[in-house]
């Protein structure tokens, strides 16, 4: 694995450093990263992969370059310092009714805000731009949102 700095901001409060990152597999694999390293945490920017990541894979990403990293910008990751725990890819959501429900009401007070819902469902579950939709749509089925075209 390759690390090198790609470009640093220093502020009042800290620093944030960039830093590309290559991963050579023996099979020929690739990838690709951009990473900003900030306040004890790693951020990812960028992947790109030859052949591409599974989902599993982009999973354990951070786990793979956190350590050489950190190595490189001269720090120690927070989970080192005494947090070690599982780490999430997306915080926990509900499902079922519950879900659906809060579903709703982020689009709804999304819309309200003049927003865009589906980008703030998004944001909220963690999920993609197709599940995302897929939630407000079962939102819709149990009643909670308004039926998206008027039927004639």
């Amino acid at each position: 694995m390759s690390v090198w700095p790609a470009w640093e901001v220093r502020e009042d409060a800290g620093v944030m450093a960039w830093f590309n990152i290559r991963l050579v597999f023996s099979d020929g694999a690739r990838v690709d990263a951009l990473a900003v390293v900030a306040q004890g945490g790693v951020w990812l920017e960028d992947v790109r992969a030859m052949p591409a990541l599974s989902l599993d894979d982009l999973d354990v990403l951070a786990d793979w370059i956190e350590g050489p990293l950190f190595a490189a910008c001269g720090g120690e990751p927070e989970a080192a310092a005494g947090e070690a725990g599982p780490r999430r890819a997306r915080p926990a959501w509900p499902r079922g009714l519950e879900g659906r429900w809060l579903v709703a009401q982020e689009y709804r007070a999304a819309q309200q805000a003049g927003v865009d819902p589906v980008l703030a469902v998004m944001s909220v579950t963690g999920h993609s731009r197709r599940r995302s939709l897929r939630l407000i749509s079962q939102a819709r089925d149990a009643g909670f949102l308004t039926p998206r075209h008027a039927r004639r």
